[in-house]
């Protein structure tokens, strides 16, 4: 997160990750379980990330867009992929196990499409083992649970210097 110090923003918006800082804490902590889950499952670090902003995509979370976007270029996430992964079902550069992994993810961001959770859970079946699925749904929840943070509380995106 970012180095937000006040804990009201002058849109009126409460900064609840300062607000409740132990609350935020907790989901650090769940995010750093996360992390480690989707590495001993064997994800790529770049598969995680591509998780992480596709799901920001669903839910317009420009915060954590910015965040991700960077994290998934340090890790050496080509430009070209990060364009077009809004419509990554039309773009022939992502291979089974992303395709996977993004539906998988999209799938767990609305879970009440009951169709498209169980073609997805289908689809990751063939190509991932029961900790990588696991790993999958919860970076997908992870990634959910900040950005309501972020978008609640309106985080600003600064621009890059």
């Amino acid at each position: 997160m970012t180095e937000v110090t006040e804990v009201a923003t002058t849109t009126g918006r409460v900064y609840v990750d300062k607000q409740t800082p132990q609350a935020f804490r907790a989901m650090v902590g769940t995010a750093e379980a996360v992390r480690q889950a989707a590495a001993d499952a064997g994800l790529d670090r770049r598969l995680v990330e591509l998780v992480n902003l596709r799901v920001s995509q669903l839910n317009g979370c420009a915060y954590c867009l910015d965040v991700h976007t960077k994290a998934a270029l340090k890790e050496g996430e080509s430009v070209q992929r990060l364009g077009v992964l809004a419509a990554w079902r039309d773009a022939a550069v992502f291979d089974a196990r992303e395709r996977a992994a993004l539906a998988l993810a999209e799938a767990t961001t609305h879970p009440a499409d009951a169709a498209a959770q169980e073609a997805a859970y289908a689809q990751a079946r063939e190509v991932f083992g029961d900790p990588e699925i696991s790993a999958v749904i919860w970076v997908a929840i992870a990634i959910n649970a900040f950005n309501r943070v972020s978008i609640l509380s309106k985080h600003p995106v600064r621009p890059a210097r």
